[in-house]
């Protein structure tokens, strides 16, 4: 989407939050998401999906920024991430400063504004299940900061992990204590006060694909 278009877009969203009389935190329960989800689409910094511009419309009572038609072009990407394995990821922030040794052997295309660092990861496994299945992609910014509830990437020297994260506060050696939880309840959650962990960086989308 062009400068001029994110900016509407952005515009349209305060616009419409304002008119329904909601801030940007009770907004973002409405949708299911966090106040920082919503702060960065009125920024222009990431556009909500349709789904949740059409609950912001119903909400807001104002029209939406854009024809009904349920085909719109989409364009290409221009920035090339690599696609990392969960080995890779978990060395991705500690090569920040030098180059790794190994080179990513895939890269995919995208139109998101994105740090330096930026990477993608395919999810294995099936603790995050139902929202993500094993085979979907996620692109992660190690620049972008994270907040309660939003989904990270998080490493302990060796393998990365893909969980949701929620923030334990401070404990009594001043130390800051989150969890990592599965959605999935079969799996235990983590909590990086017992097995030390490293946020790694945060999802900035999520790609789904056809399955047979």
């Amino acid at each position: 989407m062009k400068l001029g278009a994110v900016l509407k877009l952005a515009s349209w969203v305060r616009a419409a939050r304002e008119k329904a009389d909601l801030t940007q935190e009770q907004l973002g329960e409405r949708l299911g998401v966090t106040k920082a989800n919503v702060s960065a689409w009125e920024k222009g910094r990431h556009e909500p999906s349709r789904e949740q511009l059409e609950k912001i419309s119903e909400l807001s009572g104002e029209p939406l920024p854009f024809n009904q038609s349920n085909v719109e072009p989409v364009p290409l990407g221009t920035r090339k991430v690599p696609v990392l394995d969960y080995v890779q990821a978990g060395e991705w922030t500690a090569a920040r400063d030098s180059v790794p040794e190994w080179e990513p052997a895939e890269f995919l295309l995208t139109d998101l504004s994105l740090g330096p660092r930026a990477f993608a990861m395919r999810i294995r496994g099936d603790s995050m299940l139902p929202r993500f299945q094993e085979g979907d992609v996620v692109i992660v910014d190690p620049d972008q900061p994270h907040h309660p509830g939003d989904f990270v990437v998080a490493a302990n020297g060796g393998e990365a992990v893909f969980k949701q994260y929620r923030d334990r506060g401070i404990n009594e050696k001043g130390q800051q204590v989150f969890e990592l939880l599965p959605l999935n309840k079969l799996y235990p959650t983590i909590r990086s006060d017992i097995k030390p962990m490293r946020i790694v960086g945060t999802m900035i989308e999520h790609r789904t694909y056809r399955r047979k």
